[in-house]
């Protein structure tokens, strides 16, 4: 009795330990993507036109109209991007129901033979699926998983990657902008509060991600760095060609 109370106690340990982090929200790379995106692109945004010799004025104007621009954009292409996709899930979700209900027992030969393939044995591989198969919306769960890929329970929510994106990339094209906004009247404060944000978020990522956070920041430094250095010069060359 001691012995199946200590593995019970074992097993209850282990569950509640052995916890993942939610993955199929829908925020996540919406969020990440926004953030950058918005570093970036402002970043740039406003690097190009102040290569072209313009008022800091101008600069500010620019940098406030890309991030009302850039967010609203990102808002609108994560709520279709995604919306779109769980639409495409539910479509096929529909054939799968249909299925289950025309030839239920085609699909269940057929969810026995997938248990099988994996090395189920042959008797108790059926046997899983006519009993996994009794209860219809068990069986689509399970037909959606195994043939779809996806939790018809766990779909990303548009409006969550909306948010996500919109705020996300305010708040990351919000930091070119800060330092003029609080009275800075050259581009570099800009620049290095930028970088610095880039740095930030991609230590930040590492958090949730296998990658180091000294990688994931560097990465994520050079190429914000590398954008607004080619929109810099390019911005210095088109000034100089419209003068």
């Amino acid at each position: 009795m001691a012995i199946i109370e200590t593995e019970a106690a074992l097993h209850e340990a282990h569950r509640d330990n052995h916890t993942h982090r939610d993955v199929n929200g829908g925020w996540l790379r919406p969020a990440v993507f926004g953030a950058m995106d918005g570093l970036v692109s402002n970043l740039a945004l406003m690097t190009g036109v102040a290569g072209g010799s313009v008022s800091h004025q101008t600069i500010v104007i620019t940098g406030l109209a890309g991030l009302a621009a850039g967010a609203f954009s990102m808002a609108a292409g994560e709520y279709t991007s995604v919306a779109s996709q769980a639409e495409l899930v539910q479509a096929e979700l529909d054939v799968e129901r249909r299925e289950l209900r025309k030839h239920p027992q085609a699909e269940e030969d057929e969810l026995a033979a997938l248990y099988a393939s994996r090395g189920v044995e042959p008797a108790l591989a059926r046997e899983v699926a006519r009993q996994l198969s009794k209860d219809p919306e068990q069986a689509l769960e399970i037909h959606a998983r195994e043939e779809l890929g996806v939790d018809p329970d766990d779909l990303p929510s548009p409006v969550t990657a909306a948010v996500s994106s919109f705020g996300a990339f305010a708040l990351g094209a919000l930091l070119p902008v800060l330092p003029y906004l609080l009275g800075a009247t050259v581009l570099w404060p800009a620049v290095l509060l930028a970088l610095a944000g880039l740095f930030g978020c991609g230590a930040v990522v590492a958090k949730v991600t296998a990658r180091s956070w000294w990688f994931s920041g560097l990465r994520q430094l050079a190429l914000g760095g590398a954008a607004a250095g080619v929109t810099f010069a390019l911005g210095s060359l088109f000034g100089t060609a419209v003068s």
